[in-house]
């Protein structure tokens, strides 16, 4: 795993002295997402800058990666993520008569673009299996390629500028640029309060992502993009029987690919069905796929002091982590170990300040974020690399939303109709409401719903008549589109700002598909949510965590943190006018809010919507601050 950033300009040497600083500047933004090594190389219109996190070929896959030596002209790679199946590819390629100066999936990844990718370079992705965003300069088409693997795991940016672009893995690369803009318009306040993952625009004006499964190429007439993949329409003809027999192989396939490191491995536990099936699979298949990771497996959970003692139940979390975790750490066996945290360390401003500088966005989701970060800032002193249960439930249909007839028939995207985000479209909140009005949220948010389902595959065969299995599909697809790159983006950059990379064998492109292909039946062929990875995978797990109802991600319920964030946002109000968010906020409703008293934590959904509400006053203040954000609202 790495960081990449870089800079075209078709107009001006960029290997000259006086923009050196610049790309070093770029560069230095992304030393989190790669401690190990850092590279530059800039000659005539093209800058690249690579920041190594170490993982395969520890000596061997420095990075920029040129391919010169082959009598054709030279290629030129900076490459962020892992390729799973670099080994079959490279065995290709030997047969092909390429021959290799490295041990490392980048150097397959560039000698492919050599081989496979000449006419349309969207024919190397396509080739791949893994999660990746890199940037391929072709000398002698005189164009940038920017890659994107097909869910969106691995982040790209880009902002074309007027002579070229510029790209990074995060925004704060870009930004790190004198030409970039910090502007953020309506567009980008909308994209912000939408809870809906655009597949292309960002919050900052002008500034892309590379959509997933697309490639973007960038020559001398601009950018233009393409796409690779896409989920698809299937005729699914296999029983469930066969059914559930490929979902266990495919599980066991792209398992055993994703334990491959030459660096300590790790696994996540929540105690859920997802995080503990991919537990029990990785102690299954670790040593068996060639690489230096043996067994027993490493486990970490997140858990807050006194959480299990004093856990209150709601509709949304029935059940704590802890009891669970550490039953299937028993089962399968692992080296188990709970990383405890306390609200002060949680409500550390340094702390806070560091998952918003990692986020690059005030997400106003708090101690879900905070909690994460810390997480992964202990277990990385003990491992590199982590495999986590992330996607299953978009995958599998975990959410009771996608089981609830309310939530399923309403004509908009289900997590913003269902038990956590239900709220009038039309409330403000904490807002101004003539900045909520002006933006018309609701109607941006109509607007990217019709979008989203104008995509959707059409169905074949008998099912196509079934209004019901035309509806699930579309809420599978809105949840694998519009909600899932969300939380893909929260994963990798949590972890990557502490130099840890997390793999999500859940999201292999091969299962994505297939499952998605099956009928909502199969999905839930057992009366309840996740069928499918339920029956794959009973025999690996104790009964207690089979049969476990979904509980999210946890949360505090320590009052005392509700407490320290009302102290925060009443501070934020003290400033008056002076405070940065002050253009974008009712300050009257935020002292009524103040005002209502301190009931200590509220675990249903509604209190944790209105916390999320504070938290965003006190991520919208810091981040307008510390980016230097120029609001043109």
């Amino acid at each position: 795993m790495c960081g990449i950033c870089g800079w075209i300009d078709f107009r001006h040497d960029l290997g000259a002295d006086e923009h050196a600083g610049t790309l070093a500047a770029m560069n230095r933004t992304m030393a989190c997402r790669g401690p190990d090594q850092e590279g530059i190389w800039a000659a005539g219109p093209v800058a690249l800058c690579h920041r190594r996190l170490a993982v395969i070929d520890i000596e061997g896959g420095r990075q920029p990666m040129h391919l010169d030596d082959d009598g054709a002209p030279p290629l030129h790679l900076v490459y962020s993520g892992e390729t799973y199946d670099f080994r079959e590819l490279r065995d290709e390629l030997t047969a092909a008569g390429h021959r290799f100066r490295t041990a490392s999936d980048t150097e397959v990844v560039l000698r492919a673009h050599r081989e496979w990718g000449r006419r349309d370079p969207r024919g190397v992705p396509r080739r791949l299996n893994g999660m990746f965003a890199y940037a391929l300069w072709d000398t002698a088409a005189e164009e940038l390629v920017l890659v994107r693997d097909r869910l969106g795991i691995k982040p790209l940016y880009y902002s074309p500028t007027p002579d070229g672009v510029l790209f990074g893995s995060e925004p704060k690369a870009i930004l790190a640029h004198p030409l970039a803009d910090r502007t953020v318009d309506g567009d980008g306040l909308r994209r912000l309060l939408s809870f809906v993952a655009d597949p292309a625009h960002v919050v900052f004006r002008g500034m892309r992502e590379v959509p997933p499964g697309h490639v973007v190429r960038v020559g001398r007439h601009g950018c233009r993009e393409e796409r690779y993949w896409r989920l698809t329409e299937t005729a699914h003809t296999d029983d469930l029987d066969s059914t559930v027999a490929h979902v266990r192989a495919l599980l066991e396939d792209t398992t055993r690919r994703q334990l491959y490191a030459d660096v300590p491995l790790c696994t996540l536990l929540s105690g859920g069905l997802d995080s503990s099936a991919l537990t029990a699979l990785a102690a299954k298949n670790i040593g068996t796929d060639g690489g230096t990771a043996t067994g027993p497996v490493r486990s970490f959970a997140v858990d807050f002091a006194g959480y299990t003692d004093h856990f209150t139940a709601d509709d949304v979390r029935g059940t704590p982590d802890a009891p669970y975790v550490h039953e299937v750490a028993r089962w399968v066996g692992t080296e188990h170990r709970d990383v405890v945290l306390r609200t002060e360390d949680m409500m550390d401003p340094a702390v806070r300040r560091a998952t918003l500088h990692a986020r690059d966005l005030p997400t106003g989701i708090g101690d879900l974020d905070t909690s994460l970060y810390l997480l992964f800032r202990a277990l990385r002193s003990e491992s590199t690399v982590a495999l986590s249960g992330e996607s299953a439930d978009e995958v599998f249909g975990g959410y009771r939303d996608f089981h609830d007839a309310g939530t399923v028939a309403a004509d908009t995207f289900p997590w913003l109709a269902g038990r956590m985000l239900n709220r009038d479209p039309h409330d403000p909140g904490l807002l101004r409401r003539s900045v909520w009005e002006s933006l018309d949220v609701p109607g941006h948010v109509d607007d990217l719903y019709r979008a989203a389902l104008a995509e959707v595959p059409e169905l074949t065969g008998p099912a196509a008549d079934d209004p019901h299995e035309r509806r699930m599909r579309e809420i599978c697809f809105l949840y694998l589109t519009r909600f899932l790159p969300n939380l893909l983006d929260r994963k990798d950059r949590m972890s990557m700002a502490v130099g840890l990379e997390v793999r999500v064998p859940f999201c292999d492109h091969r299962l994505v598909s297939y499952v998605f292909g099956t009928p909502w039946a199969f999905k839930t062929s057992d009366g309840r949510e996740k069928s499918l990875l339920r029956a794959a995978t009973r025999d690996l797990l104790p009964d207690s965590v089979v049969q476990r109802v979904k509980s999210p991600y946890p949360s505090t319920q320590d009052a005392g943190y509700e407490k320290a964030l009302r102290e925060q946002v009443a501070g934020i109000l003290d400033e008056g006018d002076d405070a940065p968010v002050a253009p974008l906020v009712d300050r009257a409703a935020i002292s009524a809010r103040l005002d209502a008293g301190d009931s200590g934590i509220d675990p249903a959904p509604a209190g944790m919507a209105r916390r999320m509400e504070l938290e965003r006053i006190v991520d919208l203040d810091t981040w307008i601050r510390d980016y230097d954000v120029a609001l043109s609202v």
